[in-house]
């Protein structure tokens, strides 16, 4: 007969006690953070500023549209290239400024009144829309879409939410802000002074990391750095005819087939139809143009074909008054049709180009006829033009 001894009985389940997080580090303070953030609101700042320039040169409102200024040549090559710049350099910033103040994000208790619910639901709205404007802005460059929505009507939204995230932040923590400005701020000075030092290197740790990012990917659109450009998703030399290509014949539904007889149909008081041919044999016009899109790369180029107004004027337009409708060939596509204001329609560089460098456009650069105009965005540059409408 064996006897067996009662196990004994198991503890009762205890679930883990919820505490929150510790940090010990150092430099988690409001002088770093200050710092940090002079350097980060100003890059928001300038990329609001350049963006707005983008925004509205693709899509002007009515009032703006023959307002535009067609001049100077290189302006939107300039803003668009600093926009993509200054961004690509705030990811940077706004890691080191997430990491200063994270261990605010979670203080405990995580609400203790109706304001503090409210500041940390603005810190909630500013962190998110701050993360999602370099996030989509990052994924734009490299074209890239994982998401359902369209990129650029949700991009110019949240960079308004944006905006008011961080000037309303800026109004809450205004004391906190004036108390560590500098280093001889008051604020600063009760902070350990064995930090400072740390600080300092932490500082200038972050201004190489935004140089080495700016000089490894602003070669895409400011040429003389283009040796140094190898983290940009393109370089300003490579692709057909020495210039990059962003959409395809063969992605836009262009081909050879399609483009067999082709004639520009330009519609106005006088209509006509032109042949390749005698669109070649019209008065010839050069302009050296840089292609500029909202990727941000851009590269200057010898163009040559028959300047806007004349085909206006053949028309019975009149230059300097008329905005002009151009429709590609492309199947489909957000820019398929292009409005140009008069101004832009008017100017002397603005060509239906036929040559590219001194050779024939390819099929990928929109042969047999493309628009190139001062101061716009690729995207307005259209390709494989097939009619020309009088506005």
């Amino acid at each position: 007969m064996t006897f067996r001894m009662p196990r004994p009985p198991r503890p009762a389940f205890r679930p883990p006690a919820v505490r929150p997080p510790a940090f010990t580090g150092r430099l988690h303070d409001a002088r770093t953070a200050t710092a940090v953030g002079r350097w980060l609101g100003a890059a928001f700042a300038v990329c609001l500023l350049t963006g707005l320039v983008s925004h509205y040169l693709q899509q002007p409102p009515a009032w703006l549209a023959d307002r535009l200024p067609a001049r100077p040549a290189w302006g939107y090559a300039f803003t668009q290239g600093l926009h993509v710049a200054t961004g690509l350099a705030a990811i940077v910033l706004l890691l080191v400024k997430l990491w200063a103040v994270y261990p605010r994000l979670f203080v405990w208790p995580p609400v203790r009144s109706v304001r503090h619910a409210l500041e940390r639901l603005s810190v909630a709205v500013l962190v998110a829309s701050a993360v999602f404007e370099v996030l989509t802005g990052l994924l734009n460059i490299v074209e890239w879409y994982p998401w359902p929505f369209s990129f650029v009507p949700v991009h110019f939204a949240v960079a308004w939410v944006a905006t008011g995230s961080i000037l309303l932040h800026i109004a809450v923590k205004a004391p906190e802000i004036r108390d560590h400005w500098s280093r001889r701020s008051a604020g600063t000075e009760a902070l350990p002074v064995q930090d400072a030092v740390d600080r300092r290197s932490l500082l200038l740790a972050t201004g190489g990391a935004v140089g080495v990012v700016t000089l490894t990917t602003v070669g895409q659109s400011f040429t003389p750095l283009k040796t140094f450009d190898l983290l940009a998703p393109r370089h300003p030399d490579h692709g057909p005819q020495g210039l990059p290509v962003n959409r395809t014949a063969a992605a836009a539904g262009v081909t050879a087939r399609r483009l067999a007889g082709w004639r520009l149909e330009v519609a106005g008081p006088r209509p006509y139809v032109l042949t390749l041919d005698a669109l070649g044999s019209m008065p010839r016009a050069g302009a050296r143009l840089p292609i500029a899109c909202v990727e941000g790369w851009s590269v200057g180029a010898d163009w040559g074909g028959v300047r806007l107004r004349d085909l206006i004027e053949r028309a019975g337009g009149r230059p300097g008054r008329d905005a002009v409708r151009v429709t590609s060939l492309e199947v489909s596509g957000a820019y398929r049709v292009m409005e140009m204001g008069a101004e832009y329609a008017d100017d002397p560089l603005t060509l239906l180009a036929l040559t590219l460098n001194g050779q024939p456009l390819t099929l990928d650069h929109g042969f047999p006829a493309r628009i190139i105009a001062p101061g716009r965005p690729g995207v307005l540059q259209t390709k494989w033009v097939q009619r020309l409408e009088v506005l």
